[in-house]
């Protein structure tokens, strides 16, 4: 789990790992030694204060070489929000994110369907389940030049329920892969859908799925 300077949700991230059962280890912004981990989880907040441009500063901090390292080598990689910002940012996803439609932040629920179950992220997911999960966000509307494509070559991993589409994003799109599917990045939060005592549990098969996934590996 890698933090920067403002991230916010790393520790919900660590606690939803812990919860279905897999060690969560901690890393600083300034590690170059990721410790051995089985895959890499980015995680939502304000890296950096988002002064320039949401995950613009955090995609040049050093532990990003060597997120692209283990990335480029086939290792899993989870970016959630912010997150999901910095990668694209740092060129390991495709598109980018810009202000949400209307300029408002958006906090709520929303249903989310699994477009692609060929990733190790959403591998134990039901697409005929939509996942309810909360999104929380000023900068989630995904844009990118050519979705059609994206969608023919199966990088669009998950999408907004018809109605549902909080910010925007250009063909529903909440969550997309890199070509290999190692890499996933999505605005909505699995992490804070995971526990029944605290609400809905759509972000479960996420996590689900990279335990899964780390058994075969």
């Amino acid at each position: 789990m890698v933090t920067f300077p403002g991230s916010c949700d790393d520790r919900d991230a660590l606690a939803a790992v812990r919860l279905m059962g897999a060690t969560g280890v901690p890393l600083w912004h300034g590690d170059d030694d990721l410790r051995g981990v089985d895959a890499l989880v980015v995680p939502g907040g304000f890296s950096y204060g988002d002064y320039l441009r949401c995950g613009a500063i955090a995609r040049f901090s050093p532990v990003m070489g060597a997120v692209a390292r283990f990335a480029h080598d086939g290792g899993p990689v989870l970016g959630i929000c912010n997150g999901f910002q910095v990668l694209c940012e740092a060129g390991l996803l495709p598109g980018a994110l810009l202000r949400n439609a209307g300029l408002r932040f958006v906090c709520r629920e929303v249903r989310v369907l699994v477009a692609s179950t060929a990733t190790p992220w959403t591998r134990a997911c039901d697409p005929a389940k939509p996942l309810t999960v909360p999104v929380k966000h000023g900068e989630g509307r995904y844009v990118h030049p050519d979705p059609a494509r994206l969608r023919g070559e199966g990088q669009v991993v998950f999408c907004y329920a018809p109605g549902e589409n909080p910010n925007g994003s250009l063909a529903d799109i909440a969550g997309v892969a890199n070509p290999a599917g190692n890499v996933v990045g999505l605005m909505p939060h699995p992490e804070h859908a995971v526990d029944p005592l605290l609400g809905p549990t759509g972000g479960r098969p996420v996590f689900e799925s990279l335990l899964a996934a780390a058994a075969i590996r």
